[in-house]
């Protein structure tokens, strides 16, 4: 008589009913935060010829797609503005009536509830392109905090939700949460972008948000990619200086960093699903090279069960759908 095995895991996967029951990480629209571009300017809805799907949005444009991804159940979206002009010190990226503060007063006037994160950086706003003011060729740390300070107080003046610096300066968080304190927004968490690598996926959002560096490139202040230990290091440097949230950004090729922090933090942990990594989907999508639908649903359930309690997507509203009819 033939011997078998024992230990049959396969009992557990013979049915659909099943293989849910046992299922040790479900992705829910409630994990997801939607990125949106906006814009100034009337009746624009430009798609982003680097991510399809992606569009620019004029303020006016804007109120029905907050509706649809309020209906979808995604709980909030990350802003990201396109200046009318740009300078050496990125000023409209805290002006009082810049892009982002007007989109946080369309939104708030029109969807309180819907959670506002904003992106406080200084590279889409200056003409050089980098995230920070430049001494000499070189980005200076210290002078940059200060505008990110005055850029994070205007956007929660207009009524932002989160704060999410993501200029990789040493000492922003520290300086950010001084400021926001100081002027009474002890409330208003942050959102860090803590484990910002050094990523070459990041190419297409610089087309969409033109912030391609004029010169040189980001790698004396973002993490270098090589290094698990540094990202760690920088994410507890987060937590120290006073974050509420931490992020990993990217996710995909970042996903041993993210299970390594979620190991050793006790902190909620962001995971940024960047434009190299939608755009690289949707062109073999297109090429009908892979099923869309099952690798964005694997793709975002393997960034939760690394270890992610928030996914920044902007395959949110596709995602979305897509949950919501399997249910």
């Amino acid at each position: 008589m033939a011997t078998y095995p024992q230990l049959r895991l396969r009992r557990l996967r013979n049915t659909a009913p099943l293989r849910a029951l046992v299922r040790e990480t479900k992705l829910t629209t409630e994990d997801l935060i939607y990125p949106i571009f906006v814009t100034h300017g009337r009746d624009l809805r430009k798609e982003v010829t680097s991510m399809p799907g992606i569009y620019h949005l004029s303020l006016d444009n804007l109120l029905d797609e907050v509706a649809e991804i309020k209906k979808l159940g995604i709980p909030g979206v990350l802003l990201f503005g396109l200046p009318k002009q740009k300078d050496s010190l990125g000023s409209e990226a805290y002006e009082e009536h810049g892009i982002v503060q007007e989109a946080i007063h369309v939104i708030k006037q029109a969807i309180p509830d819907l959670l506002v994160i904003t992106d406080v950086c200084l590279c889409q706003y200056t003409d050089h392109g980098h995230c920070g003011v430049l001494n000499g060729g070189y980005v200076d740390n210290d002078r940059t905090l200060e505008l990110y300070s005055r850029t994070a107080i205007s956007h929660v003046k207009a009524g932002a939700d989160v704060i999410a610096p993501s200029g990789m300066m040493d000492g922003e968080i520290k300086a950010i949460r001084a400021t926001l304190d100081h002027e009474g927004f002890n409330h208003t968490p942050i959102m860090a972008y803590s484990a910002k690598h050094a990523s070459s996926f990041y190419g297409p959002f610089r087309l969409a948000a033109s912030s391609s560096p004029q010169f040189g490139d980001r790698r004396s202040y973002q993490t270098d990619p090589a290094n698990g230990r540094m990202a760690l290091r920088e994410l507890q440097a987060d937590i120290d200086e006073g974050a509420d949230i931490i992020m990993v950004k990217p996710a995909i090729s970042y996903l041993d960093v993210i299970a390594r922090a979620r190991d050793r933090l006790d902190y909620p942990i962001a995971a940024y699903n960047v434009s190299g990594e939608y755009s690289m989907v949707k062109a073999a999508a297109e090429n009908e090279w892979i099923h869309e639908e099952t690798v964005v649903l694997e793709i975002l359930t393997s960034i939760k069960r690394a270890g992610a309690d928030i996914i920044v997507t902007y395959h949110a509203k596709q995602a979305a759908r897509w949950l919501l009819n399997q249910r």
